[in-house]
């Protein structure tokens, strides 16, 4: 019989930015599975090349490529590592940052300071007024 080990949230997702996570929403049975990028002390989310996907049924689903998201922290029912039979390892090669993030990393050289909530919600919203 196995036993369920309780682990600190905090330090087992800082040890997955960098690779590829699933991360399951509270609502609409929805999944978005990406390369974690960033969290923040409130556990907000920042994944990049992310694929939705919706579950119709047991054995129905649809999966989408949407690029980059921020996910709240409240929408969250759980995260995980994702498991590719393939693949020696869980790392996702980086890809090329947008304007605004590389903007933002000359910024602040990179680091994300004591607020690094704020800085991921100035990058969305530089990409956003760049989009609109």
């Amino acid at each position: 019989m196995s036993s369920f080990q309780p682990i600190n949230p905090k330090p087992f997702i800082k040890s997955l930015i960098g690779q590829e996570v699933v991360v399951r929403l509270k609502w609409n049975k929805t999944e978005y599975r990406g390369q974690l990028m960033s969290t923040d002390n409130y556990l907000n989310l920042q994944l990049d090349n992310t694929f939705e996907i919706i579950y119709d049924s047991e054995d129905k689903f649809r999966e989408e490529e949407i690029g980059s998201i921020f996910i709240r922290c409240n929408n969250v029912l759980f995260i995980r590592e994702y498991k590719n039979e393939g693949t020696e390892n869980n790392k996702v090669p980086v890809t090329e940052k947008s304007a605004s993030v590389e903007e933002a990393d000359k910024s602040n050289n990179g680091e994300v300071g004591a607020s690094g909530e704020i800085e991921v919600a100035k990058v969305e919203l530089k990409e956003a007024e760049m989009e609109g």
